[in-house]
């Protein structure tokens, strides 16, 4: 019975032993399971991340070596995508209208021309003791001679001389010196002077002209060259100093950013503002966009290097009359309102939230600041298809998703149409679009909401590019309300091309307020290659007659309305770097609408 007893204990002792080992196994397996589905979870992320990096890479890799335009092979995607292709040309078929040939290798986008860049910037330079000014009459250059002579005293006075000063010009063929010379008077007696009094001769001298920088060596002519240089070729003013220190003279970039400054100031209060006022009481669509900018920090006495801060340019083109680039310092919801304050219309731009204030009603807007009036313009948002189908794009060229080749070839096939009658006026295009595009609108967003229901809980670009899509409809789609509106903002995009290519040569800005003259200086530029004038001849004209012309009659000088009046104004007059300016009467508002068709 003893030994019966010590066995049923020993027994239960070993189960109990075992049972104890068997629980801390468990509790090992658990620990173990848990770090598996640690470790599965950290193999899943970096999974996705390596997927995230290998797209990225192929991406830049289109971007940077293989192609820099936004390319496909159509001819492929016909080959992959030949069923989808031919249920759409049934359904221009059943609509009547066949689609248009496209040549081999076009995307459906618009061709993209190369453009020019520039902005302001440069570093600032040292100052140095003063050494007086120039002696222009030493310089190397050919000389132009303008005589100034004053009509109240020529041929009643006797001349004695001409008090001789020199400015530097500028002439298609090279640098120029420009001789002043302002005839002196000697006065022996005035008109109602008694026969027998004695007088005094008196010394005069014809006044100084009118000039838009008073005593600045420098003429409306190489104001125009230098700044037109800058600011629409992208060339720096440091490396526009090294030529002119090849030929003799000694500008350094100092002085090129004070004019930069000065005239940029000068031309953004006085024609700028005119014709920003114009646009915001007059345009039908305003497309815009931006690109971001550094600006150069302020020196302090501590002499502690600083970093240069971001700003932002952004363009405004308003219909085809004129085009605005704005200085930001800070890019925000507040200043694009401030921007578009007043004007009612439609609004260009891509899906940025920056711009969501300007779609909301006025009831839902902000408070205004500063006892400002309230904005109570209404806005309608237009979406652009290039921004639609660059998110299709890099999802086909990094993944090879059949999905996002197919919206391509969808897109395509809806910049086709829409070129098949781009000439056409506004109410021809109007009506096409509804009879024959509408339908492959209605069509692909029925598409892109199904797919995007199918992939909205994976995480990639074909998702983004699909909720893009799905999200934008209703601005995508907006182009229907009038033919003057646009399925792109490839304008807006190719302004911000000067500035994206001129940053590279100059880097940065001076300052905020050089940025804002800048601003000003590319506005007129732009808006003078708009309307097919030569940019530096136009600041050229306008440099030459802004200081005469009178206030309130801005308008007149803006590129839009240049031509009508440079044929109102004395040619003779106008080539003249200095002198007398006749101004001609100002036009009617009939003889304004019709100089501007």
């Amino acid at each position: 019975m003893a030994a019966h007893t010590t066995s049923v204990r020993t027994t239960s002792t070993r189960i109990a032993e075992l049972e104890r080992l068997l629980a801390d196994e468990r509790v090992k397996f658990e620990a173990e399971r848990a770090k598996l589905a640690a470790l599965t979870v950290e193999h899943d992320l970096l999974k996705l991340a390596y997927e995230d990096l290998r797209i990225k890479v192929a991406l830049d890799r289109h971007r940077l070596v293989v192609a820099k335009a936004e390319r496909l092979d159509t001819t492929q995607l016909e080959i992959d995508l030949g069923a989808k292709l031919a249920e759409l040309d049934a359904l221009n078929r059943q609509l009547g209208l066949l689609a248009a040939p496209t040549p081999k290798g076009e995307d459906g986008l618009p061709s993209r021309p190369p453009g020019a860049g520039g902005s302001s910037g440069g570093a600032r330079a040292r100052t140095s003791k003063s050494t007086g000014r120039r002696a222009l009459r030493d310089l190397d250059l050919p000389e132009d001679r303008i005589e100034l002579t004053d009509p109240d005293l020529e041929g009643k006075a006797e001349r004695m001389g001409f008090e001789d000063s020199f400015a530097v010009m500028w002439r298609r063929a090279g640098y120029a010196r420009l001789h002043i010379a302002r005839v002196k008077y000697r006065l022996t007696a005035p008109d109602d002077a008694a026969p027998d009094e004695a007088v005094e001769p008196v010394l005069l001298t014809a006044p100084v002209p009118h000039h838009i920088f008073p005593r600045s060596l420098g003429t409306p002519s190489l104001f125009a060259h230098v700044l037109n240089e800058k600011f629409c070729y992208g060339m720096p003013f440091h490396r526009q100093a090294d030529r002119l220190a090849h030929l003799g003279l000694a500008l350094d970039r100092g002085l090129m950013s004070r004019w930069a400054e000065h005239l940029g100031g000068t031309v953004g209060a006085t024609v700028v503002h005119a014709m920003r006022d114009e646009a915001m009481r007059t345009a039908f669509c305003i497309a815009t966009d931006a690109t971001g900018i550094l600006v150069q920090p302020i020196a302090g006495g501590d002499r502690v290097r600083r970093a240069c801060t971001r700003a932002h340019f952004l363009v405004q083109i308003a219909d085809r009359d004129h085009v605005f680039f704005e200085f930001l310092a800070r890019e925000t919801s507040a200043t694009i309102g401030e921007l578009f304050r007043g004007f009612a219309g439609y609004v260009q731009a891509d899906a940025k939230s920056v711009y969501n204030l300007l779609y909301l009603p006025p009831n839902q807007r902000p408070p205004p600041v500063d006892d400002d009036a309230p904005d109570l313009a209404e806005r309608a948002e237009v979406g652009c298809w290039s921004h639609l189908r660059r998110k299709f794009w890099e999802a086909a060229i990094t993944t090879h998703d059949l999905v996002a080749r197919e919206a391509c070839l969808r897109i395509k096939r809806v910049f086709d149409l829409d070129r098949t009658w781009k000439k056409e006026p506004a109410v021809t295009i109007k009506t096409q679009r509804d009879l024959h595009l509408r339908l492959h609108t209605d069509a692909f967003f029925a598409w892109a909401e199904a797919e995007y229901a199918r992939v909205k809980d994976r995480r990639g670009l074909l998702r983004s590019a699909l909720g893009y899509a799905v999200r934008q409809r209703g601005a995508l789609t907006r182009f229907f309300d009038d033919g003057r509106l646009q399925l792109t903002n490839n304008e807006a995009e190719r302004e911000l091309r000067r500035i994206a290519t001129g940053r590279k040569a100059w880097l940065f800005v001076g300052s905020e307020d050089h940025g804002q003259a800048a601003g000003n200086l590319l506005t007129l530029i732009a808006s003078a290659r708009l309307h097919a004038l030569d940019s530096e001849a136009y600041l050229r004209d306008l440099f030459r007659v802004l200081p005469h012309w009178p206030q309130g009659r801005y308008l007149e000088l803006a590129p839009k309305y240049w031509r009508a009046t440079r044929d109102r104004l004395d040619a003779a007059q106008l080539k003249a770097e200095l002198g007398p300016l006749t101004i001609p009467p100002e036009l009617t508002p009939t003889a304004k609408q019709t100089s501007a068709r």
